[in-house]
């Protein structure tokens, strides 16, 4: 069982080095991130990695939205209305905002990051500041609809396809890992977000368990053919080490599957 992967570009940030690694950087300088949604296709099936946030969000947060990611994948033939399911990797703002714009999918969740959203953690700024409270409740109203289900442990939903649970950024942040032509390819999401985080062993600076973060990075290389085959969640060096889906599309969908530009 072989998939295509696809990751698409749908906002940016300007941010400097010290925003993305705990203790700030001795040599700061402008470090801006991207910010992607993924898919997961092959003729039998079509998976969503995560969903993005809209043009509200980014204007109340200050990101610059280039597209909306749901519309966007037209770009690769998808109808968001026949896709049948959607991982979420965690509950931040920018990976579960437009989950309503999937009006048949299942979402694919770790129960613990649900908890984690809805509990008394989120008395504190500094760890709520990534959620959504309408994000949150929209996933609590589809489950009342039994439309979300929860994963336990490595698990795989779908063959070539595992969901493996790490923590550490988020109580429930899990990752993806992909059977594709040229090995498993890992959709890291924000276990690490961008190379140099796990290159470097220095965790982002959103972190809930420090320790699971640096684990993380471990749990990331292993699942992965090698540390080539490792995708981070927001680097803008994603696409420019992989091709574009089609030369019309450069800058904007990037193919995973594929050896990285040489």
């Amino acid at each position: 069982m072989s998939y295509e992967i696809y990751a698409i570009r749908y906002a940016q940030r300007a941010a400097r080095r010290s925003d993305h690694f705990i203790g700030g950087d001795p040599h700061d300088g402008p470090m801006p991130m991207d910010y992607f949604a993924w898919v997961v296709k092959n003729d039998e099936r079509v998976v969503v990695v995560d969903t993005g946030f809209t043009a509200d969000v980014a204007k109340k947060r200050g990101r610059d939205h280039l597209r909306c990611p749901i519309e966007s994948l037209s770009l690769l033939g998808i109808d968001p209305a026949s896709v049948a399911d959607v991982v979420l990797t965690h509950l931040h703002y920018d990976h579960v905002g437009n989950f309503d714009r999937f009006p048949k999918a299942n979402f694919h969740l770790r129960e613990a990051e649900l908890h984690y959203a809805c509990g008394h953690y989120m008395r504190h700024k500094q760890l709520r500041h990534s959620f959504e409270v309408e994000d949150v409740t929209g996933i609590i109203r589809m489950n009342y609809a039994e439309r979300v289900v929860f994963h336990e442990g490595v698990v795989e939903p779908w063959p070539g396809i595992r969901l493996h649970p790490t923590g550490g950024h988020s109580a429930g942040l899990q990752f993806v890992s992909v059977a594709t032509a040229r090995g498993t390819v890992v959709l890291a999401s924000d276990v690490t977000h961008f190379y140099e985080n796990m290159e470097s062993g220095r965790p982002f600076t959103t972190a809930f368990h420090i320790g699971e973060m640096l684990e993380g990075f471990d749990r990331l290389r292993a699942a992965a053919t090698s540390p080539d085959h490792i995708i981070p969640g927001h680097d803008p060096l994603v696409m420019q080490r992989y091709p574009a889906a089609s030369p019309a599309l450069e800058g904007i969908v990037a193919r995973l599957d594929v050896p990285p530009r040489s």
